[in-house]
């Protein structure tokens, strides 16, 4: 139980300060300020939540990588289960936390959606939203599976590393799809979002629960090859 608490924790820690910077700056695409931002919300999440986590739970707090550990034989389906569960309900937590805080404060949501995903950047098209989501997933779990590999030891600067990856992956994908590459952190924001009367979300966010899981298991099909001696 205290792994799925842990990454319950880690995933609201995730929704509330990455969708909560992107709320606060926006993504402006001109000066690419509240790209960055928002992009090291993200990353920084993550180095802080490797630290904090990763020895209880592994820091998944992601769907898409739960799917890649558990397809490379790190966890088995029981906790793989519990693992998106706590997820995802971390996600609406955080979601909510942020809904409330904006409201109660009148603070202006920049994203107007609690950072939810969307396909503006791509022009609607689902296809070209679904290969984002693969390509920058199937990286960003790549190097997880490579940082935590038993057979090749990267000591502690792991977290350092996958928290780099997620902000990286974040500079490029963010004015394409809001970058997902994580089911739950887009579940939350959207569902909390049409509660609130801000439909849009829901529409498009099958692309950001396929596309990531995708991604992640020809991560872990991919990686399982290149790891064979």
């Amino acid at each position: 139980m205290k792994k799925y608490i842990a990454e319950f924790i880690g995933t609201c820690a995730l929704v509330m300060l990455g969708c909560g910077t992107a709320m606060l700056v926006g993504c402006d695409s001109q000066s690419g300020s509240g790209y960055l931002l928002t992009a090291l919300a993200f990353g920084l999440t993550i180095v802080g939540m490797a630290y904090c986590i990763g020895n209880i739970s592994g820091c998944h707090i992601n769907p898409a990588v739960s799917l890649g550990v558990f397809m490379r034989g790190g966890i088995n389906a029981k906790d793989f289960i519990g693992y998106v569960i706590a997820q995802c309900l971390g996600a609406l937590a955080g979601s909510v936390l942020l809904s409330l805080i904006f409201s109660l404060g009148n603070v202006e949501d920049m994203t107007g959606g609690l950072g939810s995903n969307g396909l503006a950047g791509v022009n609607g098209s689902v296809a070209a939203g679904l290969l984002v989501e693969i390509i920058l997933t199937f990286f960003f779990v790549m190097v997880i599976l490579g940082v935590t590999s038993e057979k090749f030891k990267h000591g502690s600067f792991g977290g350092l590393i996958i928290g780099l990856s997620l902000t990286l992956v974040h500079i490029l994908g963010i004015g394409l799809t809001g970058t997902s590459v994580n089911p739950a952190r887009s579940i939350g924001p959207a569902i909390v979002a049409a509660i609130g009367g801000f439909t849009e979300p829901m529409a498009s966010l099958y692309v950001f629960i396929i596309g990531p899981l995708i991604g992640a298991a020809l991560a872990a099909v991919v990686y399982g090859v290149l790891e064979k001696d």
